[in-house]
């Protein structure tokens, strides 16, 4: 199904003046106040003219002892607040002027800091893909060793616990100390710290010796997997240039998928020997790429958005000019980030922000959307197959070897399907891939659980392995990167550090429920009715995101902000109508019908 169509510009612009009027009086409607605030944190520095500007300039320097650097600084805060009319502005030298239009035209002709740091957050990726792998293989060798390779209720029920202890980690602990450990030691230092957690805990899950001691490791794991998994993003995104930050933001996804494949490699590089030996070193195989994370952010610049945020100015540009082309541009962009964060601080003020997430209707939204797509990132099924497909290729009739291969082929699977994702999630739309892939999902489990219902042999391996081979072809461009860029762009600037914590706490969380229930699950229900009960879960989330879900792709913050002010029923009701339009016009052949007009051209937007 298409979506609901483009927002017309007029019509952001008048919601953006009833806001500001209704925001004058008593009682006003807070989810007005959001078009406005959206409006001022889209450009702060908008509707001042060039004298301010250079003013504002030159008093930030003197402020914050940049006084050497002042021309930049006049210059940088006129194209801050003019970004379209750069080649237009007079006083800049040819380089300045090649830079800027290179900007442009030659996007990718960036510092190497910049593609360092992408670098470093790919490794940051393949540690948290590693680390969620690696136990794939490694269980079917420690269940045995701690004597709970059994089918009874208690041998599944810590089977599942030890399996998704970091999980639970992340769930109830460390995706909420990601926003004090930033505050407090900056993105290299959270970084730096959740590697060498990491690094540590492989280490010891590596030299345990009963079930609870590897159930209490893989806890500590978890200290180093949520951290990281919110921060190297955030890191990249703020040191990398607006043309090229959403595709190098984006790798994270791509090689959390090369992680989880070479966590597959380890395990069938492993898999040949000792059995006590094989399973310890494929998890203590995991300290090596944190070691090299650790090594590479040490020499790397840290985010000056961080230093602004405490105060070091001189240092904040000293690293903005480590990840520019030239002095102007760095100027430029540092005074824009700073006028940003005023912004932010200003809105902020007096705000109780964790009760703004739910009492705000236009935040309420966003809660709901980013929560249901986290949540069926994790009950699509997928890391039923990230964490037990040795398990489920062995009941398929593999031998233990040619499970582990076969396991590694399903993330290699997942990391090269998962490229197509940059092209298609800014051209077909984050509601148009969930709403293609769901169903191909629930099929392909369907075929994966009913595959076990053939003979024992080359064709029940054969359906199996097709099913959960297409399964990982279909998620990786889907509910793979989607849940993820959605709840970053759902939310208001001033309230998204808030609600992206939630999201991923969110997703986190079902992923323990995932992880610890899938071996009972398993028992229960055989995996005929394991996996139908994943793809029952796939056609679920299919209705709800059809009739609940926005789409995000390609809009500014208003028209998000305008988006998300239409009361779900609203966009429920209206949904309903164009399933029934295009199954009239698509199905039925119907030529002649009238379009529907576009959902967000009404006037009375704002929900009670």
């Amino acid at each position: 199904m298409s979506s609901a169509g483009p927002v017309p510009k007029r019509d952001v612009e008048k919601e953006a003046n009833v806001s500001h009027e209704a925001t004058s009086r008593p009682g006003s409607d807070r989810s007005l106040d959001n078009l406005d605030l959206s409006a001022k944190l889209q450009n702060p520095l908008a509707g001042r003219d060039r004298g301010t500007l250079e003013a504002d300039a030159i008093s930030f320097c003197e402020t914050h002892g940049l006084m050497e650097y002042v021309e930049d600084y006049k210059k940088g805060a006129v194209l801050a607040a003019f970004p379209h009319d750069a080649e237009k502005f007079d006083g800049l030298t040819p380089e300045e002027v090649t830079a800027l239009r290179n900007e442009k035209t030659n996007k990718w002709k960036q510092p190497w800091q910049v593609y360092y740091i992408a670098i470093i957050s790919s490794m940051a990726a393949v540690v948290q893909g590693m680390d969620e792998s690696v136990v794939n293989g490694a269980q079917v060798f420690y269940y045995a060793r701690f004597g709970i390779a059994g089918n009874s209720n208690t041998d599944v029920l810590i089977q599942g616990l030890v399996n998704s202890a970091p999980y639970l980690c992340c769930a109830v602990l460390s995706c909420w100390l990601t926003d004090p450990i930033n505050r407090l030691i900056g993105r290299r230092g959270c970084i730096f710290l959740s590697c060498v957690i990491a690094g540590l805990a492989s280490i010891w899950e590596a030299f345990t010796y009963s079930w609870p001691q590897l159930f209490v490791a893989r806890f500590v794991l978890g200290l180093g997997i949520g951290p990281k998994s919110a921060t190297a993003p955030i890191y990249t995104a703020e040191c990398s240039p607006a043309p090229i930050r959403g595709a190098l933001v984006m790798q994270w996804q791509v090689w959390t998928a090369f992680g989880i494949a070479l966590g597959d490699i380890i395990s069938v590089a492993f898999g040949g020997i000792e059995d006590n030996v094989a399973w310890r070193l494929m998890l203590g195989s995991t300290v090596v790429a944190p070691i090299i994370v650790c090594a590479m952010i040490y020499v790397a610049p840290e985010s000056p958005r961080w230093y602004i945020s405490k105060g070091r100015y001189v240092d904040a540009h000293a690293s903005m000019l480590q990840l520019r082309s030239t002095p102007l541009q760095a100027a430029r962009d540092l005074f824009y980030t700073n006028a940003l964060l005023e912004a932010e601080a200003d809105i902020q003020r007096g705000r109780n922000l964790a009760l703004e997430l739910f009492r705000v209707p236009r935040n309420r939204r966003a809660v709901k959307a980013s929560c249901l797509v986290m949540f069926m990132q994790q009950f699509c099924g997928v890391n039923v197959i990230a964490y037990y497909s040795t398990s489920i290729f062995l009941q398929a009739g593999f031998s233990r070897t040619s499970a582990l291969l076969v396991t590694m082929g399903t993330g290699l699977v997942n990391w090269i399907f998962a490229a197509p994702a940059f092209y298609t999630i800014d051209t077909f739309g984050r509601r148009n891939l969930l709403l293609t892939t769901l169903p191909l999902l629930a099929a392909c489990l369907l075929l994966t659980g009913f595959g076990f219902w053939a003979p024992e042999g080359p064709a029940r391996t054969g359906i199996v392995t097709t099913g959960i081979y297409l399964f990982m072809v279909f998620y990786s461009p889907g509910e793979g990167p989607v849940p993820f860029t959605y709840s970053a762009e759902a939310f208001p600037l001033y309230i998204r550090d808030l609600g992206m914590s939630l999201a991923t706490a969110v997703c986190w969380l079902f992923n323990f429920v995932l992880a610890i229930s899938f071996p009972s699950l398993l028992r229960a229900f055989k995996p005929q009715g394991a996996f139908g009960w994943y793809a029952a879960w796939c056609m679920i989330g299919w209705v709800a995101i059809l009739f609940t879900l926005p789409e995000t792709k390609a809009l500014t913050l208003e028209e998000l902000d305008l988006v998300f002010s239409v009361p779900t029923i609203r966009h429920a009701k209206y949904q309903l109508k164009n399933s029934i339009w295009h199954f009239r016009r698509y199905v039925l052949f119907q030529r002649n019908l009238k379009p529907l007009a576009p959902l967000y051209e009404t006037k009375d937007l704002v929900s009670s």
